[in-house]
């Protein structure tokens, strides 16, 4: 019985040990945009100039653009764009902004909720969600 309880207390002292070597990832914003049966899934990592980082077409009739500010493992702020995608030029139909404090988990956690965008003369449905993981204390 004691040797039991030795190697319980043994199995416990460790175990603080290989929690705090965890890793977690870098900071991603995973989002998953569908339209017309077709999803795509678009990822960012953290960037220092929001500008460059480049639109996603979505079917020929939509754009999407997800960007995550910051460096390393520090996030500023997220920005999603949703453009409805006309002969003329992209239209924006939709602009989110997320700012800090992040929800901090090792797993993927809905930061967007699941939206649903209309647009265009005969109102095509877009949808999305975005999670995000990685973020530290």
């Amino acid at each position: 019985m004691t040797a039991g309880i030795l190697r319980w207390a043994a199995a416990f002292a460790v175990f603080p040990l290989f929690a705090s070597t965890a890793t977690i990832a870098a900071p991603l914003l995973r989002c998953q945009v569908a339209y017309a049966g077709t999803t795509h899934t678009i990822e960012a990592s953290p960037v220092a100039d929001p500008y460059p980082a480049p639109s996603v077409d979505i079917g020929g009739r939509f754009r999407f653009k997800a960007v995550m500010v910051g460096a390393g493992e520090r996030v500023d702020r997220i920005l999603l764009y949703a453009y409805l995608d006309t002969k003329r030029q992209p239209i924006l139909v939709q602009e989110a902004k997320y700012l800090p404090p992040y929800t901090v988990s090792e797993k993927p956690y809905l930061l967007t909720g699941e939206q649903h965008l209309y647009a265009g003369v005969v109102e095509r449905e877009l949808m999305y969600r975005c999670t995000l993981q990685g973020i530290k204390p």
